[in-house]
Parts: C-alpha cells; sequence; structure tokens
C-alpha cells in the first residue's frame, strides 16, 4: 500500500523557509523571473515543489531547509543591514560567522543605529516577527540634543503626524539628562522607517544616538557589540511557534493549526540567560535545547 500523503509546498514557502527571504519578497522575484525550478524559470508563486528538484535562484542552488533557528547579534553602529550595499558600504551579514550560513534579519537598524538585531534562517519566521499584528515592542536608548519639554512628551505619546506619515503612541521615559543632551526609554510597536529620528527631530530634539535593547521578549543584555548568540530552541519555541502556522516542537510532533491565544510561557527557565522574558516585557538593560523542526 502506498502512501498518498501530499508533501509538496508553494514554492514560496519552501524558499522562505530555507532562509532566501520572506514569502511576500520570494513572490516578487519569482515576478521578477529570478528562480528557476529544474532548468525552468518560475512565472507562477503558486508552483509546488516536494525539495527534490533542483531549485535556483539567480543561477545559484538552494539548499534544503534546515531547522529553524534564532539569534541576538549586537548591531554595531556603521553597519547596513542588507545582503548586499550599492554604495559599497559594509553590510551587517559581511561581519557574522560563516558558520552562521545564510540568514535574514527581523526588520532593520539603520546606518547609525545600534544594539539587538535578530537573525534568523527562516523567511516565515522573519516575516511573523515583523508584523504589526505581532505587537511586540521593540524598546530604545535614545541620546538626544534639545530640550525635553512636556509639551513634547505629551506629543510623543499620543502619536504624531510627520510629513504627512503618521507615527503611532510611543512609550516615552525620561531617563536622564546630562547638559544639552538627554537619555530617554522609548517603546514603539510598528517600527517604520527612521521613526524615533523623524518624530523627535518633530519636537526639536536631535538624536544623535539610538540603542535597541529589546525586541518583544529578547533582549540584548550584555551581549557584547558584533556578538551573536543563538536562543535556545525551548525558548525559541515558547516564544515564537504559535506566530507560525503548522510549526512543530522539539519532539518533532506537529503542533494544531492556528494561532492560540494567551499562551503562557513555560515556566522555570532563567530568562536573562537566554535574553528573553518571560512576560515578553523587556527589562531595562544595563547600558551599552535541541532545534525545533517545520515540516
Amino acid at each position: 500500500m502506498t502512501d498518498s500523503a501530499d508533501t509538496s509546498e508553494r514554492i514560496a514557502k519552501y524558499l522562505a523557509r530555507a532562509g532566501i527571504a520572506s514569502r511576500r519578497e520570494v513572490e516578487r522575484m519569482i515576478e521578477d523571473g529570478r528562480v528557476s525550478v529544474n532548468g525552468k524559470r518560475l512565472t507562477t508563486p503558486a508552483f509546488k515543489v516536494t525539495g527534490g528538484e533542483r531549485i535556483e535562484v539567480d543561477g545559484n542552488p538552494v539548499e534544503p531547509p534546515m531547522a529553524t533557528k534564532l539569534w541576538r547579534y549586537h548591531k554595531p553602529a556603521g553597519l547596513v543591514t542588507t545582503h548586499s550595499d550599492p554604495e559599497g558600504r559594509q553590510t551587517v551579514f559581511d561581519t557574522l560567522p560563516k558558520e552562521l550560513g545564510r540568514v535574514i534579519s527581523v526588520g532593520r537598524l539603520d546606518l547609525n543605529s545600534e544594539g539587538l538585531l535578530l537573525l534568523t534562517n527562516d523567511g516565515e519566521l522573519s516575516r511573523a516577527l515583523e508584523l504589526p499584528s505581532t505587537a511586540w515592542t521593540r524598546r530604545y536608548r535614545v541620546r538626544a540634543f534639545g530640550s525635553v519639554t512636556e509639551d513634547a512628551v505629551r506629543q510623543l505619546r499620543a502619536g504624531i503626524t510627520v510629513d504627512g506619515i503618521r507615527y503611532g503612541a510611543m512609550d516615552v521615559e525620561i531617563e536622564r539628562e546630562t547638559g544639552s543632551n538627554n537619555w530617554l526609554t522609548i517603546g514603539l510597536r510598528e517600527g517604520k522607517n527612521r521613526e524615533i529620528r523623524r518624530a523627535l527631530e518633530a519636537v526639536d530634539l536631535k538624536v544623535n544616538r539610538l540603542i535597541r535593547v529589546a525586541y518583544g521578549p529578547f533582549q540584548l543584555g550584555q551581549l557584547d557589540r558584533g556578538e551573536v548568540k543563538s536562543v535556545p530552541g525551548r525558548v525559541l519555541e515558547d516564544q515564537c511557534a504559535h506566530l507560525v502556522e503548522n510549526m512543530n516542537t522539539t519532539s518533532g510532533q506537529a503542533r494544531p493549526k492556528g494561532r492560540p491565544q494567551n499562551r503562557a510561557p513555560s515556566r522555570g527557565r532563567k530568562p536573562a540567560a537566554t535574553g528573553a522574558t518571560r512576560t515578553g516585557k523587556p527589562r531595562r538593560p544595563a547600558p551599552g535545547g535541541k532545534p525545533w523542526q517545520k515540516k
């Protein structure tokens, strides 16, 4: 008796799991004619594969998807968060250890920003963690030149529109004042391009240092600049498995489809050692298992 179970999946999902890009970005790559299967250029993201085909992107063979992994990385200022830069500037990916293989970032930090950048080998996970619907707070320590007035704080907390772009309400706390500079702690839940810099400029504050210290439950902690550290598989499962459909547990048993509500992380672990908190609410840091599988 033969097994008739369908093990195929759409090419866009397969390439996302292989860490090429998010599913949406892969669909654009297919539209641009950059993806081929067994020598035939694809024209639709609806094409299905089993993994046994010869799959190429830009003429380069694609390795099969590996176990989903996530890393915390302390990005230094001066690096571009892109795989290639037309201006020839050094990128984040130029500096990563080669043994990580191909990884993509969860969101970006601009050239002059520093701090926590999450990296993964799974485009599906990257996309899930970037979505505003995930509602994870990105928390920053910000040094800004100028006077922090009550009116400025009120505007930022209420949300502000700059050049026609609406920036949502920010969590703003004044940490300390040092002469003409002020240290602020700012939390936001979406993270548009250069959002903090532009919003603060609108209230006469110029950002001269910006450090991301948390992304959802994951913390920068004591990572040194340039250091990258893997998130343990059990923590990754606790914090992220419910965000992407059909993810499996460490034992290889499939999760039910759908997104469980109010799922409580497992107790008894020490979040400070992994850079993640049990509650998902970041602590303010000082300045400066087995992998789980998917079908």
